[in-house]
């Protein structure tokens, strides 16, 4: 009967010990997150580590209330040195660490399995622990909740990707990459440089040689300028040419000139940009320098590229 009892208060040592670190060891976000997207488990224990203050108050008491009753147990079953020895190594071994070594291991499954005898020890516990936690609460506040930042958020994506038991794959892994760095990049890096871009002078006539040059080009978009490259008027959609009058002046059609266009600093942000093609229906946008000189055009194809972190082709690239 002695033996019986020392391993029934072995055994609630060890509960005690085990749930201390394992319950504390489940973050209260992940669980609430967890929780809230059908997760079982962790809707059984959210509520308890909720309670962080009055959940480790119960803990701690429990485990120094068993130890200390197991230890005064054992000294009335042996003589004062060997009831130290047996107490101690007991406790250190069975008591301590090869439960804190399972539970920390399988925190959330062991804290669900225990949630039930766990809400009614802390409900037995209450008159004694909640003056402490109440205590506790006022003088520590509540717990701090914990965030990634971006580059912690980027780590956690690439060993998800690379790990064999997660579900996100390559392409998965390269979107979140693009979407969390695009909104630190600016418009000058992805630009296309004015060098590069096609564009016609305002009183370029819609002839059967502009509308070759048109079509060789394949763009759906074009910068008109007035006179000097550098002073932008307007855009040329290209699609609207053809319900144009020929031998037009581009300035003078009915709906291929568009002289409301999007102006961009090339110190801007892709999210910001983004934002503003947005609200204003816009899939290209003119940068500008602050003297108001042609600098080169951004697209939201050059923006989605960013984000997916991949070239998009259509028929008519190379």
């Amino acid at each position: 009967m002695e033996y019986l009892i020392s391993i029934l208060l072995l055994c609630f040592s060890a509960l005690f010990s085990g749930l201390t670190l394992g319950y504390f060891s489940l973050n209260l976000n992940t669980l609430e997150r967890r929780a809230k997207h059908g997760n079982k488990e962790a809707a059984a224990v959210y509520p308890i580590r909720k309670q962080g203050n009055l959940l480790l108050t119960t803990l701690l008491l429990g485990n120094v209330a068993v130890n200390s009753v197991l230890s005064v147990y054992l000294g009335s079953l042996f003589s004062g040195v060997v009831a130290g020895i047996a107490a101690t190594s007991l406790i250190f071994i069975f008591g301590e660490i090869l439960p804190q070594a399972t539970f920390s291991r399988h925190a959330l499954w062991f804290g669900s399995r225990f949630a039930p005898l766990m809400r009614l020890i802390m409900f037995i516990m209450l008159p004694v622990t909640f003056p402490i936690a109440f205590i506790l609460n006022k003088l520590l506040g509540e717990e701090m909740p914990s965030f990634y930042s971006k580059s912690e958020l980027l780590h956690i994506v690439t060993e998800l990707e690379e790990s064999e038991l997660s579900d996100v794959d390559e392409d998965e892994g390269r979107i979140v990459h693009g979407a969390l760095k695009f909104s630190h990049t600016t418009v000058r890096e992805i630009m296309t440089p004015k060098e590069d871009v096609v564009m016609y002078e305002k009183n370029q006539r819609i002839n059967e040689s502009f509308i070759n040059h048109i079509s060789d080009s394949s763009f759906s978009r074009y910068p008109i300028y007035s006179g000097n490259p550098d002073n932008i008027v307007g855009i040329l959609y290209s699609k609207e040419l053809l319900t144009e009058e020929p031998d037009t002046a581009i300035y003078q059609t009915l709906e291929a000139f568009d002289e409301n266009f999007l102006k961009i600093k090339p110190e801007e942000k892709l999210d910001v940009v983004l934002g503003k093609m947005l609200k204003q229906k816009k899939h290209l946008g003119v940068v500008l320098s602050k003297a108001q000189n042609f600098l080169g055009v951004v697209t939201l194809e050059d923006i989605i590229e960013e984000i997916i972190q991949f070239e998009i082709e259509d028929e008519s690239d190379d």
